[in-house]
Parts: structure tokens; sequence; C-alpha cells
């Protein structure tokens, strides 16, 4: 049997917004995936500040956001874990869920290449699936070299051959957040279904 390519893209997502869904877009089409996965975080590892906005909530704003968009998928599966949420976990329940034909791609913004020494199992995450380094407005194009001498040559070599260079989108779930608490629109960079739950919830206020 061939092998097939799903990407996985964590985070907590408080809001998801129109950037997430354009780089997701992106990186779909460059890594040549079968299925993209968002799996919202409860929390992450390396932050003890929990998401502004409910699981639940968080949870069906993706999956507005990503209605009808052939091939993307959620999973609540790190949501009906205990916090924190350790990526090398969720990756090895994909793994065994679809089984040694697939692939697996994490993807993770610029912004996270500085923490990744710090991730759980780390070099043992980069031996299991491809993480994908993705590009983010405000951050310099991803640079592994400093990590030579933590993780190893092979490991940065891996890590340098799954640069994806997605665009450049200026919006952040924290600019949202700021909008919203001052009682401003964020309209423009939210899917309208997103929007419109925001508002009937009244969240972020």
């Amino acid at each position: 049997m061939s092998q097939t390519k799903t990407a996985l893209f964590g985070g907590t997502f408080d809001p998801i917004h129109k950037g997430h869904i354009d780089v997701a877009r992106s990186a779909f089409d460059i890594i040549g995936a079968d299925k993209l996965i968002f799996v919202p975080a409860r929390r992450s590892a390396l932050k003890t500040i929990t998401p502004v906005a409910p699981d639940a909530d968080r949870l069906n704003m993706i999956r507005l956001a990503v209605a009808g968009i052939d091939k993307f998928e959620v999973s609540d599966w790190e949501l009906q874990r205990p916090a924190p949420s350790y990526t090398i976990e969720t990756v090895r329940h994909f793994q065994s869920e679809l089984g040694s034909d697939t692939e697996l791609y994490w993807l993770l913004g610029a912004d996270s290449v500085g923490e990744l020494p710090r991730w759980y199992k780390i070099q043992e995450l980069i031996d299991e699936c491809f993480l994908a380094c993705m590009y983010r407005a405000g951050y310099k194009p991803p640079d592994f070299s400093r990590f030579a001498d933590s993780l190893g040559p092979e490991q940065v070599k891996k890590l340098r051959d799954n640069i994806i260079e997605t665009p450049l989108i200026d919006i952040s779930s924290t600019q949202i957040r700021a909008r919203l608490a001052k009682g401003q629109d964020a309209g423009d960079m939210l899917n309208s279904k997103v929007a419109e739950y925001i508002r009937e919830k009244k969240l972020y206020r």
C-alpha cells in the first residue's frame, strides 16, 4: 500500500482566524497531504496561561471555520485529555489510529522555533514525524543551525528539509482578542460564521 500524508495543526486557536486557514491551505498543498486535522490544545506545555475561550467554544469555532473545506477535519483528542498537551503523545495517538502507512506532519510556526529544545521528548518527536515549520509575519525565516549541538546534524537536516514557505499573513489571535476586548470589530480577520459565533456567545469581551 502506498504512503499517505496527514498534516496535524495544533494550537490553542483562541480564536481561529483567516491566517490559520490560509497557512493551513498552503501547507496542505506544499506537503501534498491527503488530509489536514486541526488539533486544538487545552493548554500548551510551555505556557502557564490557559486559553480565554472555553474548550467547547474553540472547538466549535474551528468546526465553523473549516466547514466546507475538503479534506480539512477537527479532532478533540487533546481537549479530552488532562492539560498540558504534549505533541509527542498526540503524534503517537494519530500514528496508531491512522496506521504505519500514514506519514505525519506536525505544522508549527516560525515563532515556535526558539522553544524547540524545550519541547517534551523533542528528539523522539523529530524522529517519529515530520516537523514542518511554516513562515510567520514578524518573524525571521526558520533557522535551525543553532541546534546543531543539542539536536545533532541529522535532526537539524530533517528540520531544514521540512521548512514550508507559507504566505506571511499578519494576523494573530492576540490581536483579535485585544480588539474584541475594547468592543472593536475584528470581522476582517475572522471567518464570518466564527465572527457571528463570537458575537452570539459574547466571547473575549
